[in-house]
């Protein structure tokens, strides 16, 4: 097992876009999405994420 106490661990926060919302631009979906999954890391403790939004 590798030591990870010096190193940044990240997280993916993955949102996917709705087909009711119709395949243009970042949907109201998927801003809502990214509040809901940036709130809860946050609560975690997680501070270094990345998103990933399938359209």
């Amino acid at each position: 097992m590798q030591n990870t106490e010096n190193k940044e661990i990240w997280t993916a926060l993955y949102a996917r876009l709705s087909m009711d919302d119709g395949n243009v631009g970042e949907s109201m979906s998927i801003g809502s999405q990214k509040a809901i999954l940036k709130r809860k890391a946050e609560e975690m403790g997680i501070h270094s994420y990345k998103f990933y939004v399938e359209m």
